[in-house]
């Protein structure tokens, strides 16, 4: 997968890019991960990116010329490409849809991203209306800019790119990628401060370990997420594990 970001402010991603899962993708050539510098592309000579809103009100509003300039020097690398090849341009916007786990795992297939990211008040809305394919929000709250919402947006979608975690196991066992709340995990030592790991994981027997990470993971998403069990996809045996659950509070 290819991405790029583009900011006003790239110094923001420099030890992000380069620490942890995401650096070794990128070491192993999994991800191509390119930032551009949005005041690179402003026409004036003091590299001047944003302006007052027309109408008035608080705040700057990122100026549509760097904004478009950046955005087709980076599609410009693409020209020769078919159009399912193409990236999708995603603004990073509180206006935009909730970044979950299914659209997370949808925009994992795609073949590049270019992520906007916006700051201030805002971006001219003629940018929006002309190269943005969506909008991307990381929750129903105001951040200062967009670059870390590109941040959680770039962590969440490339570990799903295979190659990226050492198993496959680990992605489908997760928080929110079956509709449920993990389970409960623990490691060495079996006792620590005299807490004790539960003696069915000490056990050996996989059917009773499996029954019972299901039961905790129903557990923990009926005292921490509720919300999530309407939408899950639920068994009968789920159900009844669920009643027996709440039989017990």
């Amino acid at each position: 997968m290819k991405i790029e970001i583009l900011t006003l402010f790239p110094e923001m991603f420099e030890g992000f890019l380069t620490s942890s899962i995401l650096g070794r993708a990128v070491e192993k050539n999994l991800v191509s991960i390119r930032i551009h510098n949005i005041r690179d592309f402003a026409a004036n000579k003091h590299k001047q990116a944003d302006d007052y809103p027309y109408g008035g009100g608080a705040g700057m509003v990122l100026m549509p010329q760097p904004l478009s300039d950046c955005i087709r020097h980076v599609l410009s690398d693409y020209q020769d490409e078919e159009a399912e090849s193409m990236p999708k341009v995603i603004y990073l916007s509180p206006q935009g849809k909730v970044l979950n786990q299914k659209l997370a795992q949808q925009l994992s297939k795609e073949p590049g991203l270019i992520l906007l990211c916006g700051h201030y008040e805002g971006i001219d809305q003629r940018v929006i209306d002309r190269y943005v394919d969506m909008e991307v929000s990381i929750g129903d709250y105001v951040l200062t800019g967009g670059e870390v919402p590109a941040m959680a947006l770039i962590d969440c979608v490339t570990r799903l790119i295979p190659g990226v975690l050492g198993s496959c196991e680990s992605i489908l066992e997760e928080s929110h990628t079956a509709g449920l709340l993990e389970y409960p995990q623990y490691t060495r030592p079996a006792v620590f401060n005299n807490d004790e790991v539960p003696q069915v994981l000490l056990s050996g027997d996989h059917k009773k370990i499996g029954n019972w990470r299901r039961q905790q993971s129903l557990k923990n998403t009926m005292k921490k997420r509720p919300d999530l069990l309407s939408r899950a996809a639920l068994t009968e045996e789920d159900y009844r594990m669920l009643k027996e659950l709440e039989d017990s509070n």
